[in-house]
């Protein structure tokens, strides 16, 4: 519990920071104080409510808020993205702007007579009035060049002191802009950019809702591991995670993934950590249709981050019930086509209660072997090949990180964890992470489309 509140902490200080920004670039800078300018402004205000507003109901059971407030939780991400990645060309662009208006303008006139100088060769007024245009003749007046006409009344040609205008306009007179500076080529810079900014982020967010509420796909690999055995070799594991069952996806959709998986007829089905969002009570019977996976030698879960977010010692008892071993810390004997493999599985990493919730024991789960063997190790997060490795585990297969989920987010999520989609490897041993089948928090997959992947192990 105070884990989530932490996070929820930190994800409203969050949230209200990028609104800020969001405020500056797309309100303030793109309009002119007024009405709509303040409509705008309560505008982004009441969507900034509405982020932990979503987190908060949709974990309290009130679903109806997860659809507006999650979307608004992509639109928001890419609007930052974008407007981030303007803002280098922006300052380009405005830096150029200020440059050509400096050098458009007039140069100023050379002073004739300068303070405390050598005094000027005399002046013939009258040739220059003589040479001069009456436009020239004005202009030379207003340099103390000559004198104003006699017909014209002295009114209209005030004195200047030294110090200023005789007569300074008025205040709250409109005074012009300082060289360089022009506002309404500045304001059509920042609009231009806003306008961009929100169709790209709203194409964007409209193609991964697309991608991410449609079927997973799937994804054949053939892994090789030096300890498999020769009659063993083609032993195919149909791997799921991340299904996320929650407010936004229910029942169609495990009844979806058991079908694509069972189209596959595989030796092994592992479901790799993070089936729901939520508690027993309430998607219980979205999870129902686990019960239906079908293999040759067993179909295997172990738990991810959001099993103990959900009530994990329940919804191990759910699992066991629809018929799937759930490996907590422990490994099982595959005996297949005249050869053993050992499957493993560990808690999630982040598990820190005792029993059904106790951390991750990899000695519990890896050790007193036969180290002839091969050996896979089902992990929720990749990150867990750290430990793994010390065991001599052959290859992992994990979830957790989405592929990313929203691109350029696959950029941080490689912060934290070694492989974030695909194949890699970790100190020797083999780490396959799959996409995850569903999402979390939007519902939106930009460059990391759901995947349901059929692993082939391959004797070498």
């Amino acid at each position: 519990m105070l884990a989530m509140a932490t996070f929820l902490g930190f994800a409203v200080l969050v949230t209200a920071l990028i609104h800020l920004y969001l405020w500056k670039r797309l309100i303030r800078d793109t309009t002119r104080p007024g009405r709509w300018r303040r409509v705008g402004g309560i505008a982004l205000l009441l969507l900034a409510l509405l982020v932990p507003a979503t987190m908060i109901t949709t974990r309290g059971g009130v679903h109806w808020l997860a659809w507006p407030g999650y979307l608004w939780l992509a639109l928001m991400f890419y609007l930052l993205v974008l407007l981030l990645a303007l803002e280098v060309p922006l300052a380009v662009a405005k830096l150029a702007l200020r440059r050509r208006m400096r050098v458009g303008l007039p140069a100023s006139e050379p002073a004739l007579v300068g303070a405390g100088g050598p005094a000027a060769a005399p002046l013939d007024i009258a040739a220059v009035q003589a040479e001069m245009p009456s436009a020239g003749l004005a202009r030379a007046s207003s340099v103390g060049l000559a004198e104003p006409p006699a017909d014209q009344p002295p009114a209209d040609q005030p004195a200047e002191s030294a110090t200023g205008p005789a007569n300074p306009p008025p205040a709250g007179t409109a005074t012009a802009p300082a060289p360089g500076h022009d506002p309404s080529r500045r304001l059509l810079l920042t609009r231009g950019a806003a306008i961009f900014a929100g169709l790209t982020a709203a194409g964007l967010t409209g193609y991964g809702v697309r991608t991410a509420m449609g079927p997973p796909r799937l994804d054949r690999v053939q892994i090789p591991l030096a300890k498999l055995p020769r009659s063993m070799d083609g032993l195919r594991i149909a791997t799921v995670s991340d299904i996320h069952l929650g407010p936004l996806r229910g029942r169609s959709h495990t009844e979806r993934i058991v079908a694509m998986i069972n189209r596959l007829d595989a030796d092994l089905v592992a479901v790799v950590g993070d089936l729901v969002d939520g508690s027993v009570a309430e998607l219980g019977a979205a999870a129902e249709p686990l019960r239906d996976l079908r293999s040759r030698y067993g179909s295997f879960f172990v738990t991810g981050n959001h099993e103990y977010y959900s009530g994990v010692e329940e919804w191990v008892q759910e699992v066991d019930r629809l018929g799937l071993r759930v490996l907590q810390n422990a490994r099982q004997e595959i005996r297949a086509r005249g050869g053993v493999l050992d499957l493993a599985g560990v808690n999630d990493v982040t598990a820190a209660g005792t029993g059904l919730a106790a951390p991750a024991d990899y000695a519990a789960a890896l050790g007193d072997r036969d180290p002839s063997r091969p050996v896979v190790l089902l992990a929720h997060q990749p990150v867990a090949a750290y430990e793994a490795a010390k065991y001599g585990v052959d290859l992992q297969l994990s979830g957790h990180t989405h592929g990313g989920q929203m691109v350029p987010f696959n950029l941080l999520v490689g912060l934290q964890q070694p492989v974030v989609s695909g194949l890699g490897e970790v100190d020797g041993t083999k780490v396959y992470v799959t996409n995850g089948a569903g999402f979390w928090g939007p519902p939106v997959r930009v460059g990391a489309p759901p995947q349901a992947t059929l692993v082939e192990l391959r004797a070498q």
